[in-house]
């Protein structure tokens, strides 16, 4: 069983409001973004009372270390002080990445239906690219290591695919599952808790 981790996604960015697929594009979080890390950050200083037991890591993405170094300062920590795992990236969107649906249509009219049809197991096109059913696998790898308390910044398609390995969530529910840059989710006793 899991020690406690608590999750955080990474604060809103611009891309999030226009509703481009980001995945591994190397975005910065926005004003309320910003606001969203430091609120959470102050959350996790209520919950966790002596941080320096835990473990800190995050994506390697710009948009997940801000997010990261603003809950450290929160906690009355060193910004710098955690470490980083490229497990943790964002499920990758091949040449999708950086349009919109509506963009991706105007250019190929229908080339979101399968997608839209089948969001866990669809590859986009092009290169790097992953659908969410190969991403699950890094981040059971990673699941698989964690071994102390542990706080972790991450993105939605991770926190996806948490929830398909930690609750047995069907793929297909966990590609679909909102997720929230304001809450913290919990992993405590084998349960998983939005705070």
């Amino acid at each position: 069983m899991l020690p406690l981790v608590y999750i955080v996604r990474h604060g809103e960015t611009d891309w999030n409001v226009e509703e481009r697929l980001q995945g591994q594009a190397d975005t910065d979080i926005n004003e309320r973004g910003r606001v969203q890390a430091d609120r959470n950050g102050r959350r996790l200083a209520e919950l966790v009372p002596d941080p320096s037991s835990f473990d800190f890591v995050a994506s390697p993405l710009r948009r997940t270390r801000e997010t990261m170094e603003r809950i450290r300062l929160q906690l009355g920590m060193p910004p710098a002080g955690f470490r980083t795992d490229p497990r943790l990236m964002e499920v990758h969107f091949g040449s999708w990445q950086g349009f919109t649906y509506s963009e991706l249509e105007e250019r190929s009219p229908g080339c979101t239906d399968e997608r839209t049809r089948n969001k866990w197991r669809f590859l986009p096109p092009g290169p790097g690219a992953e659908n969410y059913e190969t991403m699950a696998l890094r981040i059971r790898s990673w699941l698989d290591e964690v071994a102390r308390p542990t706080i972790c910044v991450t993105h939605g398609g991770v926190i996806r695919a948490i929830f398909h390995w930690l609750e047995e969530m069907p793929g297909e529910d966990a590609a679909s599952l909102e997720v929230p840059q304001n809450r913290i989710l919990r992993i405590q006793n084998g349960r998983l808790e939005w705070l």
